[in-house]
């Protein structure tokens, strides 16, 4: 069973920054190619960012170029996703999940594992 836990998550001000991170129980993490989701209230769990099994190739959602930034930690079996110059709009549950797919899409459907997710709140 592969569980994943985030954390990191909390309440700042506009132009903040938060750290956030997600651990992976198992031993095949570095096997899983890692996203990072969001949610706002009413809204679709969107795509922020993903990354290659060995960490070399990142993908980010237009929203997050330039701001954030996503690595892993293979050895610690951890994803990071270090968020800068966070907006209201910025304002959701962020989600971690694994994908046994070396190369998925950004839909959710390709992920095979889910977090229970981190409130993220920022404040005008």
């Amino acid at each position: 069973q592969v569980q994943l836990t985030e954390s990191g998550g909390g309440l700042v001000q506009a132009g903040g920054s938060l750290r956030l991170s997600c651990a992976v129980s198992g031993h095949t993490f570095s096997s899983y190619f890692m996203g990072w989701f969001r949610q706002a209230p009413g809204k679709d769990r969107d795509f922020v960012s993903g990354i290659s099994t060995s960490g070399r190739t990142t993908f980010y959602a237009d929203s997050a170029k330039g701001r954030f930034t996503i690595s892993r930690d293979n050895a610690k079996n951890t994803v990071f996703l270090q968020m800068n110059s966070l907006t209201p709009e910025d304002t959701a549950v962020y989600y971690c999940a694994a994908s046994i797919s070396s190369w998925p899409s950004h839909g959710i459907r390709d992920y095979n594992y889910w977090g229970q997710g981190t409130q993220v709140t920022i404040s005008s």
